[in-house]
């Protein structure tokens, strides 16, 4: 089998198989990617590309059942969530497409001294590369690959390797939309060539969304050829309960913080600190939710949460909890079928414990008794992650005081599943660093060129 395949989770069957690039043709679309700056980056107008990239957006709602068909067979998200990830990617695009112009317009400067005029002008950088993960796969390349065409930069981008069909399917949504053949190039390439790429002068940054051991490689290969990269990488977020008005709505929303994506998603809920006198009644009730939740075939109609993305992906985790265990944790649930995990609580987690640093990826959440609301914050920061986090209590002012001092790039009160387009995403520490969304996800990959000019 290639490197490159399509291989449903839910049934272990190889659907289709895609040939990896060679080294002349990945040598080929990098030269065609840098020769394309100049008619795609300084060619066109700003307001010419955001047309271009709305009508990206326009073609991801028209395609989205078969799309999030697509999504279903190669990483085993059920169908109509892999539709609502679509539709969210067509917000990011159209997102960029109506404000580009705003956030590129040219930036000026009061001189202190002199006279004149000075400005700061948003301008692109040239050619580069997105390495893409799996569990997202349309939405990982939208808030990359959206603002970044806008900018004029032009794209190299190599998709995780179960994922070669929504690769090339999102390939030619930008060809049908009139990206330039040469500006957006989908390449399935390995390591070793990425590695080659990371070296390339022509390529000047690097986004990756991936493990931490992927992102050390990738930011130690571009530090040596002096690149710019932003990572996004794992998580091990806090979710705080520190008081209530309604259990039953906060355990729901744990439960979804928890469970989307299969527990699939970096910035997932994973680790769940209650404080004392509101700990039973929570995992009591958070127990329940968590392990009857039903999954099922990713293809059908109403499916609650499909398999894990991969056999690989389903003994990682097996193997996580049984250490987990064996160190003192108490599961409760958990059980696997297959590449289908059921949905798991594991308590007892101590200071010590194999799971106590890790990040568990997948629909196995880790709950932890806090003293008070001090505890609970040094429990939320005793991480090396540092991606997202949520504090839910009925006091405003609490509410505030724990925001600050929580160690991530994100911390949402209250709520859960509230990202937008608008907000930008990213974390600290292990997690990563740089943001992607909002207008700090246009702030990454431009050249802040100053323009002075004398009276």
């Amino acid at each position: 089998m290639t490197d490159y395949a399509v291989v449903n989770p839910a049934t272990g069957s190889v659907l289709k198989e895609y040939p990896t690039i060679g080294d002349a043709d990945l040598d080929s679309a990098v030269a065609r990617a840098h020769a394309a700056r100049g008619p795609w980056g300084r060619d066109t107008t700003v307001a010419e590309r955001a047309a271009v990239i709305r009508r990206v957006a326009e073609l991801h709602e028209e395609r989205k059942q078969e799309l999030g068909e697509i999504i279903s067979r190669e990483m085993g998200k059920p169908v109509a969530q892999g539709v609502g990830e679509v539709e969210f990617s067509a917000a990011i695009y159209e997102y960029y497409a109506d404000n580009a112009e705003k956030f590129l317009a040219d930036e000026p400067i009061d001189l202190l001294a002199g006279e004149g005029t000075a400005v700061i002008r948003r301008s692109p950088v040239g050619v580069l590369l997105g390495i893409m993960p799996w569990n997202f796969p349309y939405y990982q390349v939208a808030r990359f690959a959206g603002p970044n065409l806008i900018i004029g930069n032009t794209v190299l981008l190599k998709h995780a390797p179960q994922c070669p069909e929504s690769a090339a399917a999102m390939e030619q949504i930008f060809r049908d939309a009139g990206v330039p053949a040469d500006a957006y190039i989908n390449i399935y390439a390995t390591n070793d060539q990425v590695s080659k790429l990371i070296a390339d002068p022509r390529v000047q940054g690097i986004s990756l969304t991936g493990s931490g051991r992927a992102g050390a490689a990738v930011a130690e290969q571009a530090g040596r050829h002096l690149k710019k990269v932003v990572l996004e990488l794992g998580g091990s977020d806090p979710f705080i309960v520190l008081g209530t008005d309604d259990m039953d709505a906060t355990v729901e929303a744990a439960t979804t913080a928890r469970m989307d994506n299969a527990g699939q998603a970096c910035n997932a809920g994973k680790r769940f600190i209650v404080v004392e006198n509101l700990y039973d009644e929570f995992v009591e009730k958070f127990t329940a939710a968590v392990t009857g939740m039903q999954y099922g075939d990713p293809s059908a109609e109403g499916t609650a949460y499909g398999p894990l993305s991969s056999a690989l992906a389903a003994d990682r985790l097996e193997e996580q909890v049984k250490q987990a265990t064996a160190d003192g944790a108490v599961l409760t649930g958990g059980a696997r079928n297959g590449n289908f995990v059921q949905g798991g609580v594991l308590t007892n987690v101590l200071p010590g414990n194999s799971a106590y640093g890790q990040e568990l990826f997948g629909p196995i959440a880790q709950v932890y008794k806090a003293a008070d609301e001090a505890e609970a914050v040094r429990l939320a920061n005793d991480t090396e992650y540092g991606l997202g986090s949520y504090v839910f209590t009925n006091d405003l002012e609490q509410a505030l005081r724990v925001a600050d001092q929580i160690e991530a790039g994100m911390v949402f009160v209250n709520c859960v599943g509230a990202d937008g387009v608008e907000l930008p995403f990213g974390g600290i520490k292990a997690s990563g660093f740089g943001r992607e969304l909002g207008r700090y996800g246009m702030e990454e990959f431009v050249n802040k060129k100053l323009i002075r000019v004398n009276a």
